[in-house]
C-alpha cells in the first residue's frame, strides 16, 4: 500500500507529486505515466474513458493506493465521475483548469487556457467559467506541440530552445489581450517558471497545483490512520523508447525520484 499514486499520461504530473512532498515530505508514492497511450489530449472521450479504466485499474492492484492523484486534465475533466463510479473504494483528486484563480487575479476581464485539444473542447471548461469567472472572456487555445516538446525534448533542451517552444503560446495570449494565462494540461508545469519569465509582468501564469495538493493532503488527514512505510517515490511507465530512457534517467535525477520501470 502507498499513500498516492499520481497518474498522467507522462511527466506533467511530476511538479504535482513534487510539491505534494515539499507540503508533506512523510508521504509515501508513487508515480505513473501511461506513455502506452501518449498524447491523450488528440484522443475522443470514449478513447479517454477506455485507457484510464485500464491504466487504473492496474494501479490499484499493483499499488493498493490510498488516493489516486489523477494529474492530467484530459483524463480528470473526462473521467472523474466514470472513475468514482467504477472504484468506489478508492479516493481521487482531480485536476481541472484554475479559471477561478484566473479570474482572481484578471484585471482586463480576459483570461487565456492552454491545454490539450481534448480539454479545450469539453463543456466542462463552460460550466467552470460560467461559475467562476462569468464576466470573464475565455481565449482558448489547444497546444499539442508544446505538450509533445516537454515529453519528449524539454528535460534535456536548452533554455534557449524551451524558450524557442513556449513563444508562440506567450504571444497568442499577449495578442488577445489576456493579463492571466492558465496552464491547463499539467506537462506545462515543468516550464511553468520559463512560461511566466518569457510571459512577463503583465502576462500572469496560474495553474492548479497548490489546490490539488492540498486537496489531496486533506483526504489522506480524513482517513483512518493507516501507517505506510515510505520510501523514495518510484517513477513507472507503460512504454519507453531507448531514447525516452534516457530523458527519464535526467528527470529522475532532478527530481529524486527512483526508476521502477515499466508497469506489469
Amino acid at each position: 500500500m502507498v499513500d498516492f499514486a499520481f497518474l498522467d499520461s507522462g511527466t506533467g504530473g511530476i511538479p504535482y507529486l513534487t510539491y505534494l512532498l515539499e507540503k508533506n515530505p512523510d508521504a509515501s508514492c508513487v508515480y505513473i505515466g501511461d506513455t502506452a497511450n501518449f498524447p491523450y489530449g488528440e484522443k475522443t472521450h470514449e478513447e479517454i474513458v477506455k485507457c484510464v479504466l485500464s491504466i487504473t485499474d492496474r494501479i490499484i492492484k499493483s499499488f493498493n493506493p490510498r488516493i489516486i492523484v489523477i494529474a492530467c486534465n484530459t483524463m480528470s475533466v473526462n473521467t472523474l465521475d466514470v472513475l468514482r463510479e467504477v472504484f468506489p473504494d478508492t479516493q481521487f483528486v482531480g485536476t481541472v483548469p484554475a479559471i477561478k484563480l484566473a479570474a482572481s487575479v484578471s484585471k482586463k476581464r480576459r483570461i487565456g487556457l492552454m491545454a490539450t485539444k481534448a480539454t479545450v473542447e469539453n463543456p466542462y471548461n463552460i460550466d467552470l467559467k460560467n461559475h467562476f469567472a462569468a464576466d470573464c472572456e475565455l481565449i482558448l487555445r489547444s497546444d499539442a506541440e508544446l505538450i509533445s516538446f516537454i515529453e519528449r525534448e524539454s528535460f534535456t533542451a536548452t533554455k534557449e530552445e524551451c524558450v524557442k517552444a513556449v513563444l508562440p503560446a506567450v504571444n497568442f495570449f499577449k495578442e488577445k489581450g489576456c493579463d492571466a494565462m492558465i496552464l491547463g494540461c499539467t506537462h506545462f508545469l515543468n516550464l511553468r517558471d520559463l512560461i511566466q519569465e518569457v510571459a512577463g509582468d503583465e502576462l500572469k501564469v496560474v495553474d492548479s497545483k497548490d489546490g490539488v495538493v492540498k486537496r489531496a493532503l486533506s483526504i489522506l488527514n480524513s482517513l483512518p490512520g493507516h501507517k505506510v512505510e515510505k520510501g523514495k517515490p518510484k517513477l513507472f511507465v507503460t512504454w519507453l523508447s531507448e531514447k525516452e530512457k534516457s530523458e527519464y534517467d535526467v528527470i529522475c535525477s532532478r527530481y529524486n525520484l527512483e526508476w521502477g520501470g515499466m508497469l506489469n
